[in-house]
């Protein structure tokens, strides 16, 4: 019982110690079927978690059909996949629409990122 409650307050320590860059997300909003998805799949998504930007910006996936129901705020109705939202406290604050490679998608989500200003640099 007292290791029980040791691994408790230790997990609630690091939860209070969270960044303040923890409101960042990044949503991708996908449908099945999406070859753009695939390639971001292929491509990125392993990778995208140990990276700067991913450890800002945690990435959440929505499909298209949930957008409505995903508890979060969207700007603008969400046409095109995969479309990749910044948000901030779950509003919309930037986003990418489509997928055309890696350098494009790095490029625009770094931009992204430094213009909230909750991190120095994710390059």
């Amino acid at each position: 019982m007292l290791h029980l409650l040791r691994w408790l307050i230790a997990g609630l320590a690091l939860g209070l110690a969270a960044p303040a860059c923890a409101a960042l997300q990044l949503v991708m909003v996908e449908r099945e079927g999406c070859v753009y998805c695939a390639a971001w799949d292929a491509a990125v998504a392993p990778i995208y978690p140990k990276t700067p930007e991913g450890r800002v910006a945690g990435l959440v996936r929505v499909n298209i059909r949930d957008v409505q129901t995903s508890g979060f705020a969207f700007a603008a109705p969400v046409v095109f996949t995969p479309t990749f939202v910044l948000m901030d406290e779950k509003r919309e604050i930037d986003r990418i629409e489509g997928y055309l490679g890696e350098d494009f998608f790095w490029g625009f989500l770094t931009q992204m990122i430094a213009r909230t200003g909750k991190t120095d640099n994710p390059e």
